[in-house]
């Protein structure tokens, strides 16, 4: 159909996300070597128009509140003429790999957070 399929939003969110955290110094793999483990526990996704086969996508994300046992990002996904055609919210929450008990999250990990507001906000 030349149309997108709707689950593939959900991925561009993963995708998105990941860079995000990586640009922060903050590779999920980093989480893993720390013992910490973040399941996604809450998907929202609303479908306002579709992304075309071939079309550039840009996708934009925030953070309204710092995390504390959960992290939420939220997602804008733009088309390449600049119309918004997704927004969707991703919940994850912070585990103990060991235990397998939530936990909340790293001080190392707010940490490097508060120092990218900063930049920001220069």
């Amino acid at each position: 159909m030349g149309i997108m399929h709707h689950s593939n939003y959900i991925v561009i969110y993963e995708m998105a996300r990941t860079e995000w955290l990586r640009e922060m110094g903050l590779p999920y793999a980093e989480f893993e070597r720390r013992g910490i483990m973040s399941p996604i526990i809450e998907v929202q996704s609303r479908y306002h128009y579709p992304a075309f086969y071939d079309e550039v996508l840009t996708v934009k994300l925030t953070m309204d509140e710092m995390p504390t046992a959960r992290l939420v990002i939220a997602s804008e996904i733009f088309n390449e003429h600049g119309k918004l055609i997704n927004t969707g919210k991703v919940t994850l929450g912070f585990m103990n790999a060991q235990t397998r008990r939530p936990c909340r999250a790293p001080e190392w990990f707010i940490e490097t957070i508060n120092r990218e507001i900063a930049k920001q906000n220069e």
